[in-house]
C-alpha cells in the first residue's frame, strides 16, 4: 500500500476541498506525520476565527447555516468546524455535517468538517486546534460550532478570534450565563429567536446585567448583546458587522497576535500535561523550551521537541 503524499500549503490552498480533506483525514490519523504542514499553516493564516457556543437547541446550527451563505454571497470562503456529540456505538459525530448544513457541494469555497467530542470536556474535540489550524490558513473566516456549553465548557475562548454565545429567549439560559466561567469568554452575546418578541428583549436585558457584573476593565471590548432571528434574518446583517468590528479591533489594538500566542501556550501546556503528566510540564519550564517560544515557533514543533528531549532524557 503507497503512502498517501502529504500536501504542502500551496497545494491546500489550491486544492479545494478534496487536498482539505485528505490533509483532515491524514491529520486523524497520524498527527506527528503532519507536523511540516502544521507549522506552515501556523505561520500563515489568513481567517477570522469565530466560535459559535450556547445551550444544545439554541439555534446555533441554524445561525451558522445563515452565515454560511451571507459569507458566500459577499464573496467570503468559510470553513466550518462542527463538533458534536459522539456516537456510544461507534464513537464517532452523532449528527453530522449532512444533517447541519445544507451546502452546494460544488462551492469551493464553503468547506464543513464535523468532529465527535468523544470524552472531552469544554465542548470542543481533540483535533480542533489542529484542524483549525489548516483551515486559518486557507479561508477567510472559520466558524466553529461547540456541542454545547456548560461551566466547564469554555475551551472555545482558547482556539478562536471571536466567541459568540447565544442565548434563547425565556429559557432561563441567562441566569447559567451569570455564573462564573461562561460569562467571561463572548464577545458578542446573541440572543436568538429574536421574533420571540417581549420574550427576547427581557432575555437581551438580562444579559446586559449578567454582563456589567462580569466586566472587569473599561479598556477591554465592549461586549455587544443583539438579538437574531434565523428565520426572518432579522439583526443578521448587524451581527454580522459586529464580528467583523470585534477583529478590526483585535488587529488595531495589537491584540490579535497577543491573543493567539496566548492561545498556542495554552495548547501547549495542555498537550505536554495530557501526554506527560506533570513531570512533563515541569521539563518543560525547566528547559529551553520556554512556553514564551509559542509565538517564535510553532506549538506543534515544539512539542514534538519536548517529545525527542525527553525521550532521550529518560535513556
Amino acid at each position: 500500500m503507497v503512502a498517501e503524499e502529504i500536501p504542502d500549503l500551496e497545494l491546500l490552498r489550491k486544492g479545494g476541498k478534496l487536498q482539505l480533506s485528505r490533509a483532515l483525514s491524514l491529520l486523524e490519523q497520524s498527527p506527528a506525520k503532519m507536523l511540516n504542514l502544521l507549522n506552515d499553516c501556523y505561520h500563515a493564516p489568513r481567517a477570522q476565527v469565530v466560535g459559535v457556543t450556547g445551550p444544545p437547541g439554541v439555534g446555533k446550527s441554524t445561525l451558522l447555516a445563515e452565515l454560511i451563505k451571507s459569507y458566500r454571497a459577499e464573496g467570503r470562503t468559510v470553513g466550518v468546524i462542527a463538533v458534536d456529540p459522539s456516537s456510544k456505538k461507534s464513537g464517532g459525530a452523532l449528527l453530522g455535517d449532512r444533517v447541519r448544513f445544507s451546502t452546494d457541494p460544488e462551492d469551493q469555497g464553503v468547506f464543513v468538517r464535523s468532529m465527535a467530542a468523544r470524552e472531552r470536556l469544554g465542548g470542543l474535540a481533540d483535533l480542533t486546534i489542529a484542524a483549525m489550524v489548516l483551515m486559518r490558513a486557507v479561508f477567510d473566516i472559520v466558524l466553529i460550532e461547540t456541542v454545547g456549553v456548560g461551566q466547564s465548557e469554555t475551551d472555545v475562548s482558547g482556539v478562536t478570534d471571536t466567541v459568540v454565545f447565544c442565548v434563547q429567549p425565556g429559557s432561563g439560559d441567562s441566569l447559567q450565563f451569570m455564573k462564573a466561567g461562561i460569562a467571561e469568554i463572548p464577545h458578542i452575546a446573541l440572543v436568538t429567536k429574536a421574533d420571540m418578541g417581549k420574550a427576547a428583549e427581557r432575555t437581551k436585558a438580562d444579559l446586559r446585567g449578567a454582563l456589567s457584573l462580569s466586566s472587569e476593565e473599561s479598556s477591554d471590548w465592549a461586549v455587544k448583546v443583539l438579538a437574531l432571528s434565523s428565520s426572518d434574518k432579522t439583526g443578521l446583517e448587524g451581527f454580522m458587522t459586529a464580528i467583523d468590528e470585534h477583529y478590526t479591533w483585535l488587529q488595531s489594538e495589537g491584540m490579535l497576535s497577543v491573543q493567539r500566542h496566548q492561545q498556542a501556550k495554552q495548547w501547549l501546556r495542555e498537550a505536554v500535561r495530557d501526554l506527560f503528566g506533570r513531570a512533563g510540564l515541569s521539563f518543560l519550564q525547566n528547559t529551553e523550551l520556554s512556553l514564551d517560544k509559542a509565538g517564535e515557533i510553532s506549538p506543534f514543533e515544539l512539542l514534538s521537541q519536548v517529545q525527542q528531549e525527553l525521550v532521550i532524557s529518560r535513556r
